[in-house]
């Protein structure tokens, strides 16, 4: 009676009941051809992050032709040199760099969220950002990049309105602000603040809570 007991008796492994779920199922390849010809198509955008490295290698030269001259200006006019046209000449530097950074961000977490992941766990200089990268981190990130990018031009028109109600004020070289432009500038720079708050405040709300 005992061994006929045993023997009816369900096995865990068999048994429906339990923990209540069914076991895991193996991931199951791509078998349909439409389906794994549109998987297969994000390979596409890969071109577009190639031709976004050539991009920064451009900034590269922009910034290294705009550092060469400022130092050939101060060279040669050590003692006429403005301290407003070196940080206006800083701040163009800043602003190449700060470009610099929302491209590596575009591609490398661009190409981690849409075509592939980049198998870089443990190198000592993965960027922080890159281990939990999604695309609402990444729409965040970029908008901040965007303020940053926004605000150094912010502070160069800043710079030069400094007299715009004196004759000849509000010019910064070969470029003239007015009033109304430098209003328009504050105003789309607002934007870009309470977008960014906006799309921060959307990925908290779509994250679940505990």
């Amino acid at each position: 009676m005992t061994d006929l007991a045993e023997a009816s008796a369900p096995t865990p492994s068999s048994s429906p009941s339990g923990s209540g779920q069914e076991p895991a199922r193996p991931g199951r390849p791509v078998r349909d051809g439409i389906g794994a010809l549109i998987f297969f198509s994000r390979w596409l955008q890969a071109p577009l992050y190639l031709g976004l490295i050539v991009a920064q290698l451009i900034y590269v030269w922009v910034f290294m032709t705009e550092l060469w001259h400022l130092a050939e200006n101060v060279i040669a006019h050590p003692g006429s040199i403005k301290e407003a046209d070196v940080m206006l000449a800083v701040l163009g530097l800043i602003d190449v760099v700060m470009i610099a950074n929302l491209l590596i961000m575009v591609i490398i977490g661009g190409y981690e969220t849409f075509v592939s992941r980049v198998n870089v766990d443990g190198h000592p200089d993965q960027p922080e950002w890159l281990s939990h990268v999604n695309a609402n981190v990444l729409k965040v990130k970029l908008a901040m990049a965007i303020i940053g990018i926004s605000s150094i031009h912010l502070l160069k028109t800043f710079i030069a309105v400094g007299d715009i109600g004196m004759a000849g004020g509000g010019a910064l070289g070969s470029e003239r602000y007015t009033s109304e432009g430098v209003f328009w500038q504050v105003v789309i720079h607002s934007i870009f603040i309470l977008s960014a708050l906006a799309l921060a405040w959307i990925d908290r709300m779509s994250k679940p809570r505990h």
